[in-house]
Protein backbone atom coordinates (compact mmCIF):
# COMPACT_ATOMS: atom_id res chain seq x y z
CA UNK A 1 0.00 0.00 0.00
CA UNK A 2 0.95 3.55 -1.06
CA UNK A 3 1.86 6.03 1.61
CA UNK A 4 2.16 10.01 1.70
CA UNK A 5 4.51 10.03 4.56
CA UNK A 6 8.09 10.09 3.54
CA UNK A 7 10.56 7.14 4.43
CA UNK A 8 13.09 7.53 7.45
CA UNK A 9 15.53 6.81 5.65
CA UNK A 10 14.43 9.36 3.18
CA UNK A 11 15.62 12.95 3.61
CA UNK A 12 12.69 15.39 2.83
CA UNK A 13 14.59 19.12 1.86
CA UNK A 14 12.37 22.09 1.26
CA UNK A 15 13.24 24.37 -1.39
CA UNK A 16 15.15 27.13 -0.17
CA UNK A 17 13.34 30.69 -0.09
CA UNK A 18 15.34 33.73 -0.57
CA UNK A 19 14.35 35.96 2.31
CA UNK A 20 13.95 39.43 0.82
CA UNK A 21 12.78 42.61 1.95
CA UNK A 22 8.63 42.18 0.12
CA UNK A 23 8.21 39.28 2.39
CA UNK A 24 8.65 41.54 6.01
CA UNK A 25 6.65 44.39 3.93
CA UNK A 26 3.53 41.75 3.73
CA UNK A 27 4.27 40.67 7.44
CA UNK A 28 3.94 44.60 8.08
CA UNK A 29 0.64 45.18 6.01
CA UNK A 30 -0.73 42.04 7.20
CA UNK A 31 -0.20 43.34 10.88
CA UNK A 32 -1.42 46.90 10.04
CA UNK A 33 -4.33 45.51 8.28
CA UNK A 34 -5.29 43.60 11.60
CA UNK A 35 -4.67 46.28 13.85
CA UNK A 36 -6.76 48.26 11.32
CA UNK A 37 -9.53 46.16 11.15
CA UNK A 38 -9.63 45.78 15.36
CA UNK A 39 -9.91 49.49 15.18
CA UNK A 40 -12.52 49.67 12.76
CA UNK A 41 -14.77 46.87 14.82
CA UNK A 42 -14.04 48.71 17.96
CA UNK A 43 -15.38 51.72 16.48
CA UNK A 44 -18.67 50.62 15.30
CA UNK A 45 -18.88 48.51 18.56
CA UNK A 46 -18.44 51.73 20.72
CA UNK A 47 -21.27 52.81 17.93
CA UNK A 48 -24.09 50.37 19.23
CA UNK A 49 -23.29 51.10 22.60
CA UNK A 50 -23.49 55.12 22.52
CA UNK A 51 -26.92 54.11 20.49
CA UNK A 52 -28.29 51.99 22.94
CA UNK A 53 -27.46 53.93 25.81
CA UNK A 54 -29.42 57.24 23.60
CA UNK A 55 -31.94 54.37 23.63
CA UNK A 56 -32.52 53.61 27.25
CA UNK A 57 -32.21 56.92 28.53
CA UNK A 58 -35.00 57.86 26.05
CA UNK A 59 -37.07 54.92 26.88
CA UNK A 60 -36.78 56.31 30.89
CA UNK A 61 -38.10 59.48 29.71
CA UNK A 62 -40.69 57.95 27.87
CA UNK A 63 -41.77 56.07 30.79
CA UNK A 64 -41.21 58.84 33.28
CA UNK A 65 -43.58 60.78 31.33
CA UNK A 66 -46.36 58.50 30.60
CA UNK A 67 -46.32 57.74 34.71
CA UNK A 68 -46.58 61.34 34.60
CA UNK A 69 -49.54 61.71 32.10
CA UNK A 70 -51.05 59.12 33.97
CA UNK A 71 -50.93 61.53 37.50
CA UNK A 72 -52.15 64.04 35.78
CA UNK A 73 -55.02 62.18 34.71
CA UNK A 74 -55.65 61.10 37.72
CA UNK A 75 -55.89 64.15 39.18
CA UNK A 76 -58.06 65.85 36.28
CA UNK A 77 -60.95 63.15 37.22
CA UNK A 78 -60.75 63.93 40.87
CA UNK A 79 -60.87 67.81 40.21
CA UNK A 80 -63.89 67.27 37.75
CA UNK A 81 -65.24 64.91 40.71
CA UNK A 82 -64.67 67.93 43.25
CA UNK A 83 -66.65 70.26 40.52
CA UNK A 84 -69.52 68.04 39.88
CA UNK A 85 -70.21 67.49 44.00
CA UNK A 86 -69.58 71.10 44.58
CA UNK A 87 -72.31 72.31 40.89
CA UNK A 88 -74.55 69.98 43.26
CA UNK A 89 -78.19 71.40 43.51
CA UNK A 90 -78.27 70.19 47.17
CA UNK A 91 -75.15 71.72 48.13
CA UNK A 92 -76.08 75.31 46.80
CA UNK A 93 -79.72 74.57 48.43
CA UNK A 94 -77.83 74.19 51.74
CA UNK A 95 -75.50 77.07 51.50
CA UNK A 96 -78.37 79.47 50.13
CA UNK A 97 -80.39 78.91 53.33
CA UNK A 98 -77.68 78.93 55.39
CA UNK A 99 -75.22 81.98 54.32
CA UNK A 100 -78.06 84.08 52.25
CA UNK A 101 -81.35 82.95 54.90
CA UNK A 102 -83.08 81.70 51.59
CA UNK A 103 -85.53 79.15 51.24
CA UNK A 104 -87.55 77.55 48.61
CA UNK A 105 -90.77 78.84 47.65
CA UNK A 106 -93.51 76.93 48.33
CA UNK A 107 -96.08 75.98 45.38
CA UNK A 108 -98.75 78.64 46.74
CA UNK A 109 -96.09 81.46 46.21
CA UNK A 110 -95.38 80.77 42.85
CA UNK A 111 -96.99 82.48 39.98
CA UNK A 112 -96.88 82.04 36.66
CA UNK A 113 -96.74 84.50 33.39
CA UNK A 114 -97.72 83.58 30.09
CA UNK A 115 -95.89 86.24 27.55
CA UNK A 116 -97.69 86.71 24.67
CA UNK A 117 -95.63 86.40 21.01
Amino acid sequence: MATWAARADEQVVAPARPRSQPRVVKRERRVTGGVLSIAIVAALLAGVVATNVAVLRLNMKLDHLGREGADLKAQNAELSSQLSSAASAPRIQKLAAKQLGLQQATSDQTTYFKLSK
